[in-house]
């Protein structure tokens, strides 16, 4: 989440938006690409002998969060949304991969009626009339048969009601489904996809996406990867489908509804660009256009290729007073973004989107990496440059709170504290003084390469760092990232 800032210059964070309306006809076709060889989810381990999934993924940070016992593939979420009513209808078509013989197994949802919930083996025969309950924000589904170890199956929920965001902590705020005058503005970050959706809502957990939004017509719905088809109206409806192609952990996962004016093309090097703002931001549509296509195409020589098929940004009429990094398009909650927070969101389509953490104390490696990005974009422009702007956050007393948040440990109760951006991006610049630019820009691309698409952890990468520049660096990131007081020395 964005930290430390007004909404107007925000050290930005991840963000998106959501909104539907009156369900379409026929659900989303499944995608058909899968996620990249090797790239497997680390959910928990398998239990020697059958049993229901467990009802959390295993983040000790978050152990309510996600589900164990099963790793999704792809989510088909056909949606419809109504803003004068408040009203969602959802058909989500989940399959999934069972770790372990399953028993039962756990689906996050918050909120909403459910009005069937039917079980497949993968071919044409469901399980229908199913045994399931409800606990809080779990949704406990109890097969006919239990699912064999190894074994692939669909799960299909239909439900319906009106989405209630969740209300988080001083720097978390309002987030997940919130509906706004002309539609609804989704924030998901850390666990806010459950109040639009039933899935397995946590980072270690990937999949595809396609997305079917019906709307009144002469709205827009956007979401995550690129338009399937012109949309199709029909009814005083207008049906649009998505489909990212790419693996996406839930809290990226974007539909944005309302009045937008849009501007689409390609940037310099051929990567799809789309830029879609509010009415009330039209001044700021060519330039978001513009720097979303510079900057992404200048991250690509810095970080290596660019990991998806589409870039651009959304500028919804809300005011969310920070941006997140949804995957492809970057939402900024009502405010006109600068080319800082731009550099910040798009940095994460590489380091939070692509690859991502599978434990919420790591939040550094998305945050720390991408305010850094900021301080890099900055050198690039011929301003300040990222020594500058280290020394200025060091010179901060020795009594700041910075130096009291260890930033390699980002607590749950306090996950978007300034340090994990600010001093998380002083981690790596203290790491780029110690082995230079060559190696460090060289790491900062093999970081990238190696974990496409997959997950990582802050030990792997130290692990990394320590190889390509043959160098011990275990003090440097203890008293960077692990201890509390100003670092003296690294």
């Amino acid at each position: 989440m964005a930290s430390g800032r007004p909404a107007v210059a925000a050290t930005t964070v991840l963000l998106f938006a959501l909104g539907c309306s009156g369900a379409g006809e026929t659900g989303a076709p499944a995608a058909q690409s899968t996620a990249p060889p090797g790239i497997a989810s680390p959910a928990s381990p398998p239990p020697a002998a059958a049993g229901p999934g467990a009802p959390g993924i295993g983040d000790p940070d978050f152990p309510g969060d996600g589900n164990g016992g099963y790793d999704v593939e792809h989510y088909a979420l056909k949606l419809g949304y109504t803003p004068e009513s408040r009203h969602l209808s959802g058909v989500a078509t989940i399959k999934a991969k069972a770790l372990h013989e399953l028993t039962s197994f756990n689906l996050d949802l918050s909120g909403f009626t459910i009005e069937r919930i039917s079980v497949s083996d993968g071919g044409d025969s469901w399980q229908r009339g199913l045994a399931f309950e409800r606990s809080g924000d779990e949704l406990t589904v109890a097969p006919v048969n239990p699912i064999p170890a190894g074994a692939a199956f669909t799960v299909e929920v239909v439900y319906a009601g009106e989405p209630k965001p969740v209300r988080g902590s001083s720097n978390l705020g309002t987030y997940g489904f919130i509906p706004t005058r002309d539609g609804a503005f989704v924030t998901c970050e850390p666990n806010g996809a459950k109040t639009w959706f039933p899935g397995n809502d946590h980072p270690a957990d990937k999949a595809l996406f396609d997305f079917e939004i019906t709307v009144p017509a002469g709205l827009t719905a956007l979401a995550n990867g690129e338009l399937d088809g012109e949309p199709v109206t029909r009814d005083g409806k207008t049906t649009y489908v998505w489909r990212e192609k790419h693996p996406m952990v839930t809290y990226l996962a974007t539909m944005t509804l309302g009045r937008f004016e849009l501007r689409e093309g390609e940037t310099a090097s051929g990567i799809k660009n789309l830029a879609a703002v509010d009415p009330r931001y039209r001044d700021s549509l060519d330039d978001l256009y513009t720097l979303s296509g510079k900057i992404t195409d200048h991250w690509a020589t810095v970080f290596g290729p660019y990991p998806f098929s589409s870039t651009g940004g959304v500028v919804d009429d809300f005011s969310a007073g920070y941006a997140l990094e949804n995957q492809t398009k970057p939402m900024y909650g009502g405010f006109d973004p600068d080319e800082d927070i731009i550099a910040h969101e798009l940095a994460h389509q590489w380091f939070g989107n692509s690859l991502s953490i599978t434990r919420w104390k790591d939040l550094w490696l998305n945050e720390g990496f991408a305010t850094y990005s900021e301080w890099i974009w900055s050198e690039h422009q011929g301003k300040s440059t990222a020594e500058q702007i280290f020394r200025r956050h060091y010179s901060a007393d020795d009594d700041d709170p910075i130096w009291s948040y260890p930033p390699g440990r980002a607590e749950p109760d306090d996950l978007f504290n300034n340090s994990v951006y600010t001093r998380g991006g002083m981690a790596l610049h203290a790491l780029r003084q110690r082995i230079g630019d060559q190696v460090f820009f060289d790491l900062l691309k093999t970081w990238t390469t190696d974990h496409k698409y997959g997950y990582v952890t802050t030990e792997e990468f130290i692990a990394l760092a320590e190889r390509l520049s043959g160098k011990q660096l275990d003090a440097l990131f203890d008293v960077w990232l692990f201890r509390q007081g100003k670092p003296a020395t690294w």
